[in-house]
């Protein structure tokens, strides 16, 4: 099962600093206590980071040229559609490179759930198994199913077929329950 998601259906939120606007696309949980989400972020001016303690963080430019994130112990150069890692907790100062920018986030509960961003870029059909599956599209006549998917939709679900032409891209998002050995 699938679900097709429009941006229109995304939940808006401006952030606390002023800094941006948060379009959540989904999470795992309604509640505080959710163990996964993936959003879309407007970021309009440099300047901290939200932290989530206890959670990692993938994060994907997907509209202009790219943010330079800012830690005490390093800076990541999160440039377009090349997915970047690092922890919630990190305090992050971010800087942009030349404008805005929009960008895809996956936070996660690292204990619980491994989670991945790739690009898919090109003619391709993929098959969908069991477990959460996610994929955004950014360009291109891309298909679930027999249904078209349009750029800025996020399909979400398992148990689907991704038919995409020449020339189309997007994100793939793949979340996957850890699986816990009793000693």
């Amino acid at each position: 099962m699938f679900k097709i998601l429009p941006p229109g259906k995304f939940v808006s939120s401006s952030w606390k600093n002023g800094g941006g606007i948060t379009h959540e696309i989904a999470r795992s949980h309604p509640d505080d206590k959710w163990v996964w989400r993936i959003s879309i972020a407007e970021v309009t001016t440099d300047g901290p980071f939200s932290q989530f303690n206890g959670m990692s963080r993938i994060l994907t430019v997907i509209e202009g040229k790219g943010v330079d994130l800012i830690s005490s112990a390093d800076v990541i150069a999160a440039r377009l559609l090349k997915p970047v890692f690092f922890s919630g907790e990190t305090e992050i100062l971010s800087n942009l490179v030349n404008g805005e920018i929009k960008d895809l986030n996956i936070i996660f509960d690292h204990t619980k759930i491994k989670a991945e961003v790739n690009l898919l870029n090109g003619s391709m059909i993929k098959n969908i198994g069991v477990g959460k599956f996610g994929f955004l599209a950014l360009g291109g006549r891309i298909y679930v199913g027999s249904q078209l998917l349009k750029v800025g939709e996020f399909v979400l679900g398992s148990n689907f077929s991704l038919n995409l032409n020449t020339g189309s891209y997007g994100l793939w998002v793949s979340l996957y329950e850890k699986v816990l050995s009793k000693v």
